[in-house]
């Protein structure tokens, strides 16, 4: 990550992995940065010691869910209005959508199951 930022932390990290990668997303972020924990691919992060969290720079954390934001049916609909006129304006672009034969249907199950594929997977029949 420092080559590609010419040796400058992140203001924010995203991390989607959890356990494995805690640790190096507190590496990467800058100084009074903040990591956004969304994911447990790799299992939970667990036994935080807040100490860590000076020693890295005063590093703030934050663990969102869907629920905390769209929390009712008028924050739902905002947030989905918005989601879907940024993509037909095409401010937003979806990658990452693998598609499967019905017939195949076996095989996209053993992609999904090794993880060997990102975004969603849909079977056309």
């Amino acid at each position: 990550m420092l080559e590609l930022t010419d040796g400058k932390k992140c203001p924010v990290v995203y991390d989607g992995v959890g356990q494995d990668t805690w640790l190096t997303s507190l590496d990467c972020v800058a100084p009074r940065g903040l990591v956004v924990s969304f994911g447990n691919a790799s299992g939970p992060v667990s036994g935080v010691n807040l100490g860590i969290l000076a020693q890295k720079g005063s590093v703030y954390v934050t663990r969102p869910t869907l629920g905390s934001y769209a929390n009712n049916a008028q924050n739902l609909q905002a947030m989905a209005d918005e989601l879907f006129d940024m993509l037909a304006s095409g401010k937003l672009k979806v990658d990452g959508i693998q598609q499967y034969a019905l017939k195949d249907a076996a095989k996209a199950q053993t992609e999904l199951s090794a993880r060997r594929t990102t975004g969603s997977t849909i079977l056309i029949p």
